[in-house]
């Protein structure tokens, strides 16, 4: 405890520490893909954050940030800024870059954020808060990455995106 307070100043510091780095790894697969590939991107994006979010380590301290919030609701309010705050803020910025480039509707990126990660995240944290079965499983995850992300293609894709995603045999947007 006192290496941590000598490294970290706080435990609010290094919570903050790790919802950064949580935001950062949760992005990258975002700014390192193919921009002309536009589900796969997403994809991507969706698997790597459910698998990220599935890792034991997190939901430790998902549940750690979750037990100090009502004692501590500045902090909180801190940790949501630079955790899930940050997170939307990043995929509205990648969104909109898309939307300019002609690939999603021109819409509110935020919005649009928020409803992607939304669909992304299910009920499955909740679940894993009450300690109830969820996707606990790769491939439960990836089925549901590829409806999540297909769903939201169909709801923001242009229609030639639609066309072109589908003349590239994937999922039809009908």
């Amino acid at each position: 405890k006192q290496t941590l307070y000598s490294r970290y100043g706080s435990k609010q510091e290094l919570l903050r520490r790790v919802m950064q780095r949580h935001v950062s790894r949760a992005t990258a697969g975002l700014h390192s893909l193919d921009q002309g590939d536009l589900r796969g991107s997403l994809l991507r994006f969706a698997t790597e954050y459910l698998e990220h979010c599935n890792q034991p380590h997190v939901m430790q301290a998902r549940r750690l940030i979750a037990t100090d919030t009502a004692q501590f609701p500045q902090e909180a309010r801190a940790l949501y800024r630079d955790g899930a705050g940050a997170l939307v803020l990043h995929v509205a910025e990648w969104l909109a870059v898309r939307s300019e480039e002609g690939q999603l509707r021109h819409d509110d990126p935020h919005f649009m954020a928020e409803l992607l990660l939304s669909m992304i995240a299910g009920v499955d944290f909740e679940k894993q808060r009450f300690h109830t079965p969820h996707r606990a499983d790769a491939t439960e995850r990836r089925r549901w990455a590829e409806f999540s992300v297909d769903s939201f293609l169909r709801a923001f894709a242009t229609p030639e995106t639609a066309a072109a995603l589908h003349s590239n045999q994937h999922r039809s947007f009908s």
